[in-house]
């Protein structure tokens, strides 16, 4: 049995590949696929005898069932796995599409320009089949660092209840606020910079 992972949670990759070897008949092939994002991945296959990490894309491990010893691994070709699994890789969801929307100064208001970005992000959430959307609020430094926390809630929640209003499922969406942490453009305190008052979204 071949199984195609991609898996960016070490902890979590460690689980799934001890439950694919504990049922491997006659054995488990383990193939790491790349993140569709570039950023880098890992997955822990474990035998009954020992283990090993794949860390590299297309990277392989073998466990036979009824021999000893650590998964074996080698570098699998990756236009040979593609082909050989060409349905699996047809199902594979598009990879996440992100849009950042901006915000007048100490408001929840949108700016003129972010409302088509809006119309954007709300057309290709609506395309995804079961897709969600993760809308994350942000401030810059002028005021309150607990005042930007609420503000931050306030915008991401605007930009949620856009997309409602717009006939996207509220349960498939996710709105959180990081009030002045995660600056775009890095200033000192009570600094007003457009940039950083903003929704990043992404729609997945």
């Amino acid at each position: 049995m071949q199984t195609l992972l991609r898996r960016s949670s070490l902890l979590l990759a460690t689980t799934v590949a001890l439950l694919l070897a504990a049922c491997s008949t006659p054995g488990t092939r383990v193939v790491l696929l790349p993140q569709a994002d570039g950023a880098p991945s890992a997955v822990v296959v474990r035998a009954k005898d020992g283990e090993e990490v794949l860390s590299k894309p297309y990277q392989r491990a073998t466990a036979a069932v009824g021999k000893s010893g650590a998964p074996v691994v080698d570098q699998a070709d990756a236009a040979k796995v593609q082909a050989e699994n060409k349905p699996l890789f047809d199902m594979r969801p598009p990879p996440p599409q992100r849009y950042t929307v901006f915000f007048e100064v100490g408001t929840a208001t949108l700016t003129a320009a972010s409302q088509q970005i809006m119309t954007e992000a709300l057309t290709a959430a609506l395309a995804r089949s079961g897709g969600d959307i993760v809308v994350t609020g942000h401030t810059d430094t002028k005021g309150a660092g607990e005042q930007n926390d609420q503000l931050s809630r306030r915008r991401a929640q605007e930009v949620a209840q856009l997309f409602v209003e717009r006939q996207f499922p509220a349960a498939r969406i996710e709105a959180v606020g990081r009030g002045e942490r995660d600056l775009a453009v890095p200033t000192a305190d009570d600094v007003d910079e457009p940039r950083n008052r903003r929704v990043t979204i992404e729609v997945r």
